[in-house]
């Protein structure tokens, strides 16, 4: 079994390494990052310049894995290791990103970009991610990762789909379980702050203001608020089916440049 192992925290994160161990001694693992931070970058490629990667020494021992470091967003790790440095692979897993990745946020985080990629490729994809930003507790992700390590070493099939687990920044005896969910709204939204440097404005964003938008109990925030780990099933499909009458009506009355509108 080979493992490719990402993530939107930098080559240096510890929640990398803690994912990367969950599998050392099951599985070939490759770790393939960015070599920085790059959280909230989303699924974003890097078109016009070049990509650099550099093979690196692992961050702590493990037996047998090879690691890179990209200078690039965690979707161009996770394309070059697919496409160049590593090849096709039976996993990827995403994290364990330091900070949730709950409701709408999907759409701008890192962690889930990257493991887009794989999804996009036809290879079951892991989104990993823990509720705390300081102080967070990877060890019962990582148990989690290891366990399915040992289901996959054991002959068990994952289909090819993009799962986004999120759990509790909680000891193992405060999780009170896993519930398979779907996404909430979102639990926060953005601040802009004004700044000045030399006389030269500038602004600065901030993810510091809560908002309560589609939180029910079938949900991977309110799941996580109670202290149980979220498994969300994600497809690629964006689009609105239920709109589709509303905004063919809208637009619909249009024929062509130049054309009389019908209504």
């Amino acid at each position: 079994m080979k493992v490719l192992v990402t993530n939107d925290d930098g080559i240096d994160a510890p929640g990398l390494w803690a994912a990367a161990g969950a599998f050392a001694g099951l599985a070939h693992v490759f770790v393939v990052a960015p070599d920085r931070e790059q959280s909230g970058v989303g699924s974003s490629l890097t078109l016009h310049a070049p990509i650099r990667a550099n093979r690196v020494r692992p961050a702590v021992e493990l037996e047998g894995v090879a690691a890179y470091s990209v200078q690039g967003t965690p979707a161009d790790s996770c394309v070059l290791a697919l496409e160049k440095l590593v090849g096709p692979v039976d996993l990827v897993v995403s994290g364990i990103n330091s900070g949730s990745n709950l409701g709408q946020d999907v759409l701008i985080s890192g962690t889930v970009g990257a493991a887009l990629q794989g999804y996009f490729r036809g290879l079951p994809s892991l989104a990993v991610s823990v509720g705390a930003v300081t102080e967070t507790r990877f060890e019962v992700a990582a148990d989690l990762l290891g366990h399915l390590a040992r289901r996959l070493a054991g002959g068990a099939a994952i289909p090819p789909s993009l799962i986004n687990v999120n759990l509790p920044n909680e000891p193992a005896d405060r999780i009170k379980g896993v519930r398979v969910t779907r996404l909430g709204g979102r639990s926060y939204t953005e601040t802009v702050q004004d700044s000045e440097e030399r006389g030269r404005p500038y602004y600065r964003l901030f993810r510091n203001r809560p908002v309560q938008r589609d939180q029910g109990e079938d949900t991977d925030i309110w799941a996580v608020r109670h202290n149980l780990v979220s498994i969300t099933p994600l497809y690629a499909s964006m689009t609105d089916v239920e709109r589709m009458p509303e905004i063919q009506d809208l637009f619909g009355g249009w024929n062509g440049c130049g054309a009389d509108d019908a209504g």
